[in-house]
């Protein structure tokens, strides 16, 4: 009786991170496809990828781990992997977005990155 509960709440917990990362890779989807620009997209493609990824990559190493007693590194590198690398692309992708003067579709002008940009310049040109 106990091996059956164990069994049921560790089945729940493996749909539970497999559903949830399905959701949140649709979700991604959808909001790369309706977001106005390229920011907001990232937004979508790199923190909702991220989750949904790991999701079911932790999904898996759990299911293997219950069901099949095997500890896959694999999963283990590819969830740190993703963890790694999706948001640093991220960023990069937008970096270079804004050193092409891509402007955000958002009522917000502001652009504190610029500011920063040249706040630093002055700083470096001031010291030399």
């Amino acid at each position: 009786m106990i091996e059956t509960w164990t069994n049921i709440i560790l089945n729940i917990i493996i749909s539970f991170f497999i559903l949830s990362g399905s959701f949140f890779l649709l979700s991604s989807s959808i909001g790369v496809v309706r977001f106005p620009d390229v920011y907001t997209r990232l937004h979508a493609a790199t923190k909702a990828s991220t989750l949904g990824i790991s999701g079911i990559l932790i999904g898996t190493f759990l299911y293997l781990y219950v069901a099949h007693s095997i500890v896959s590194g694999k999963l283990l590198l590819a969830i740190l992997f993703t963890f790694l690398t999706v948001p640093v692309s991220g960023h990069m992708i937008s970096r270079a977005a804004h050193r092409k003067e891509v402007k955000p579709l958002t009522n917000n002008q502001n652009d504190e990155y610029e500011e920063a940009l040249q706040k630093s310049m002055k700083e470096t040109a001031r010291k030399k």
